[in-house]
């Protein structure tokens, strides 16, 4: 079990604060994400969390390109403007058979997300700095831990570095991404 607390912002200058972040953190780590969220069939209004189906392509300062397949789900909760998730998540091997294995339990693929990016790691803290398609470019800020209880704490480190890096409270988004494909009724 893995709690998630972290943040997003939206970015209005992506190639100024990947210089930051190299400068900071040094070099990152490129990625390409492809979400497909799954809910129970039939539902009029997807729920703000099914479970998603995330490939991911990671390409290392070496060059070493990794494919990976992860499955998630999780409670989501948004306390402050800061994601508190509790978030279980596990790899698999064959998306065909476990996409097969959802349809056969009632559910079905709903949104959809793509992103792509870098990440780094930086005292503690995920940082990823990613274009959302049919969104723009965000920030995005993430603690890992395996209790709640230090939420307010994060908050506190994940704030100074969004203001270390240059980017201001107010361009924090407290929307979830699903919720912002979805439309602005959140259909």
């Amino acid at each position: 079990m893995a709690i998630e607390i972290e943040l997003k912002a939206w970015v209005d200058d992506s190639q100024e604060l990947k210089k930051v972040l190299c400068s900071l953190a040094g070099y990152p780590a490129a990625f390409e994400k492809a979400d497909a969220y799954w809910y129970p069939a039939g539902t009029e209004t997807a729920p703000s969390s099914g479970v998603r189906i995330r490939e991911v392509v990671t390409t290392d300062a070496a060059g070493k390109v990794t494919q990976t397949i992860w499955v998630t789900y999780k409670i989501k909760e948004v306390q402050e403007g800061i994601e508190v998730n509790d978030e279980r998540e596990f790899e698999v091997s064959d998306k065909a058979a476990f996409e097969e294995l959802l349809r056969r339990v009632g559910l079905e693929p709903g949104v959809a997300k793509h992103k792509q990016g870098w990440a780094w790691e930086y005292e503690g803290i995920t940082v990823e700095l990613a274009q959302v398609t049919g969104l723009g470019w965000f920030v995005e800020l993430e603690i890992l831990t395996d209790t709640g209880g230090i939420v307010a704490g994060a908050r506190t480190r994940l704030l100074a570095c969004l203001q270390q890096l240059g980017i201001a409270e107010n361009r924090i988004e407290s929307r979830y991404y699903t919720e912002m494909l979805r439309g602005p009724r959140g259909e």
